[in-house]
Parts: structure tokens; C-alpha cells; sequence
């Protein structure tokens, strides 16, 4: 029986210029880490994982996405266009949440994401 999501995890072709993103563009904390080739951060019970090991993924395919929640919307958002990061979908509103999507630099795309209180 599956219990809880162990990790969520990117594949990344540049280990350097990522954690570069991660850690000082989006503010992640390294929680593990497994030589230089995978990177964890927990983030709220969960772990964000990036690697650059062969694990038959690439860098930048198109498909699954991960969402990261933050405290203040417009404060993160901002910051992130003051760091020149790439917007893919920019504050887009729905009944529940505001979210915007940017893309880390090997194209894959990451979900700033902000429930509304209710």
C-alpha cells in the first residue's frame, strides 16, 4: 500500500548552474545531499529532489510539474522578476489560488502557487 510521496525530483543536466536557481533564485535550503549528483530539500513534509545521474529522464522533457507554496505571492513573484527568471504563465487567478509558472534553467517548469484563504 502506498503511503505518502517520497520525493518529487528533476532531472538536471548542470548541477552548478542548478542549485545556483534553487538555493539562491528560489531560497531552498539542501537537505541531503548524495555526493554532487542529487540534491534534496524538504520543503513542509515533502522533499524537492534535482539530479544530474542517469536515471533514463531528461532535463527539460515536458510533463509533470511541481508546485511550491509561499507565504506572500506578490513578494516572491516580484523577487523572482528581479532575478530576470523566465515566466511561462504569470499571475494567473483561479477560485481557490493564485499561481504563476516559471521555468528553471534547464526549461523544467516549476508552479509558484498561493491558496486564498478561506
Amino acid at each position: 500500500m502506498i503511503q505518502s510521496i517520497a520525493f518529487t525530483m528533476y532531472p538536471v543536466a548542470d548541477m552548478a548552474r542548478s542549485r545556483k536557481f534553487y538555493e539562491e533564485v528560489l531560497g531552498l535550503k539542501v537537505s541531503s545531499t548524495f555526493g554532487e549528483q542529487w540534491i534534496e530539500y524538504d520543503l513542509g513534509g515533502n522533499t524537492f529532489a534535482i539530479t544530474s545521474m542517469n536515471i533514463g529522464r531528461t532535463p527539460g522533457a515536458k510533463g509533470a510539474s511541481v508546485g511550491f507554496e509561499v507565504s506572500d505571492f506578490e513578494a516572491f513573484t516580484k523577487g523572482l522578476k528581479e532575478k530576470s527568471v523566465k515566466f511561462i504563465l504569470d499571475n494567473y487567478e483561479t477560485p481557490v489560488c493564485r499561481m504563476s509558472v516559471i521555468e528553471d534553467p534547464d526549461q523544467n517548469h516549476i508552479t509558484i502557487h498561493k491558496l486564498h484563504k478561506g
